[in-house]
């Protein structure tokens, strides 16, 4: 059964779970970012769906990227203070996606289009499974100063 067909019937949809791709370096971009032309020729500008409004950045991680833009032209920034969320789980994936969920909704309130991965770690505390994700805002523009339109 399709996608769209289990929403009309009121069933439970999962979301995309790609988190197996998921590691140190990887970068999820909010939905509707300018991208320089170099990255968009690159065929990972749009990436694929992670949840919706981000989308992952296949095949390039934050190295390429920031590569990519700075040859452009334009600014790829990293804001200090990382972000560090856990989720617990005996399901490695589910619980990696939860706390990545948990991080994009916190930077919601700021207008930052980029988040890098920085370090996913499965542990257990008292026997209990729980992943650990930490995690960076970036932002992509194209002038020197943050947010100036």
């Amino acid at each position: 059964m399709s996608l769209p067909e289990r929403q009309r019937r009121g069933q439970p949809v999962r979301e995309p779970i790609v988190t197996k791709q998921i590691k140190t370096g990887a970068l999820l971009l909010a939905e509707g970012t300018q991208l320089p032309t170099a990255l968009q020729s690159q065929g990972n500008g749009a990436g694929e769906l992670f949840m919706p409004g981000w989308r992952w950045v296949k095949n390039l991680d934050s190295n390429a990227v920031d590569r990519l833009i700075t040859k452009a032209g334009w600014n790829f920034f990293f804001l200090a203070g990382g972000i560090e969320m856990i989720a617990y789980g005996s399901d490695r994936e589910r619980a990696t996606h939860k706390a990545l969920q948990r991080i994009l909704a916190s930077l919601k309130e700021k207008d930052f289009n980029c988040l890098e991965i920085t370090h996913v770690t499965a542990k257990r505390f008292m026997g209990l499974p729980y992943v650990s994700v930490s995690a960076h805002s970036r932002h992509i523009q194209q002038g020197c100063v943050l947010f100036a339109d």
